[in-house]
């Protein structure tokens, strides 16, 4: 059976990207929320913006980064990254850059955003969490690997906090 994942992303770059490995079918996924919806929620500032993560988080095993061109260092990317650790919950980064866009297009590799955390001796959270880039550049073996290996790297990082 397919783990119940919550995937975090740069909805307005990565959308189509992180669609894409949403809807592999590998984990089982969050349901987003519309651009209404999103709308409506971030109306009600970051204490309502926090309480829709926490909510989409809860249930959850692992935590996926969907890593793009400007997810690292982003304040909600943060949040969650941050909410799953101290959940104990499963966490790892996915680079994305490589898949192509609606418009055809690859995106440029991003920082990894597990850089931007650190413990309180000063390691950075990427000493523990995983982010798996892929070997390939051409989109169709980028999403092919990712395919073939999300489910296992899940399962390793669930294994990772336990």
């Amino acid at each position: 059976m397919a783990r119940q994942v919550f995937f975090s992303f740069h909805y307005d770059a990565d959308y189509w990207r992180a669609s894409q490995v949403r809807n592999m079918g590998v984990v089982e996924k969050n349901p987003l929320a519309s651009d209404n919806d999103w709308e409506e929620i971030t109306e009600g500032g970051d204490a309502a913006i926090e309480e829709w993560i926490d909510e989409q988080m809860a249930g959850r095993t692992c935590a996926i980064v969907l890593i793009g061109g400007s997810t690292a260092g982003r304040k909600w990317i943060n949040y969650e990254i941050e909410k799953a650790w101290n959940d104990g919950k499963g966490l790892l980064g996915v680079f994305i850059h490589d898949l192509k866009n609606a418009e055809g297009k690859q995106g440029s590799k991003g920082l990894n955003p597990f850089d931007y955390l650190t413990f309180s001796d000063g390691a950075k959270l990427s000493t523990r969490v995983r982010a798996y880039d892929t070997p390939y550049t051409t989109s169709t073996y980028v999403y092919d690997f990712i395919k073939e290996n999300l489910a296992d790297w899940v399962e390793k990082a669930v294994a990772d906090r336990k």
